[in-house]
């Protein structure tokens, strides 16, 4: 059977259809990554210096469709009690402060501390589906005893659900469903421990990578790929109207 050449034009135009594909799938496998990225309660920044004073945004989605989220719970460590915590207003929200008394008393320049925050509540506020809040709260000093500080969250909706975001993660081992906020400590880079600036803000880490920078990297890789699919499926049409003008003759 003779071999038949295949136009040029066919070529161009199967392989731009080719390339928008990979990219439109590439963007979708992006939006979903992205998605999970922002899928719990977590503490942002994920790093800070022991002995530190930082601000933690406790970024709270709504993973309801038809539900509101009308209050969210962080429990503070008692393990490792923080001297000074202090909350930045939400607009719309009202937070109220439960506080223990500390067994051992923690020394400050400005005295003892005996009592330490142990939950913060956030209520009032109307959080709809789709949306996110971050709740600032600044904390200091962190303690330099620990490479880690754990806040459980309890989150609850206007149709009743309460989500409690209180599972510890294990080191090395796979994120459990409901993790709980968790701001790693790491060794102060400066003489003074206060002057020592917090890492890079992170979001919660999927098995092998972070699902934060693997969402943008796809979404970029995906656009690219659309747009060369785009300009090739351009040339294409273009050596088929060309070659369409070009055969009609009187």
């Amino acid at each position: 059977m003779p071999f038949t050449a295949r136009p040029p034009t066919t070529t161009f135009w199967r392989l731009g259809r080719r390339v928008a594909v990979i990219g439109f799938l590439s963007a979708s496998a992006a939006v979903g990554l992205a998605g999970t990225a922002f899928a719990h309660v977590t503490a942002q920044p994920g790093n800070a210096a022991q002995g530190s004073y930082t601000e933690v945004a406790f970024r709270t989605p709504n993973e309801e469709d038809n539900a509101a989220t009308i209050k969210l719970e962080v429990s503070l460590p008692i393990d490792h009690p923080i001297a000074s915590v202090s909350i930045e207003p939400v607009p719309g929200w009202t937070a109220t402060v439960d506080k223990t008394n500390l067994v051992t008393p923690i020394k400050t320049d400005d005295g003892d501390v005996t009592q330490e925050v142990s939950k913060i509540t956030w209520s009032g506020g109307q959080l709809a589906p789709g949306q996110f809040e971050d709740f600032n709260v600044s904390l200091g000093p962190l303690p330099s005893d620990t490479d880690k500080l754990v806040f459980k969250a309890v989150q609850t909706y206007s149709n009743g659900d309460v989500v409690r975001w209180i599972e510890d993660s294990p080191p090395g081992g796979p994120e459990p469903e409901h993790p709980a906020p968790t701001l790693t400590l790491t060794k102060a880079t400066t003489d003074d421990p206060a002057e020592a600036a917090p890492s890079p803000p992170v979001d919660i880490a999927a098995p092998g990578g972070s699902a934060a920078t693997a969402g943008p990297t796809f979404g970029v890789i995906g656009a690219v790929l659309g747009l060369i699919g785009a300009i090739l499926g351009g040339l294409a049409l273009r050596r088929r109207s060309s070659s369409g003008t070009g055969t009609g003759g009187t």
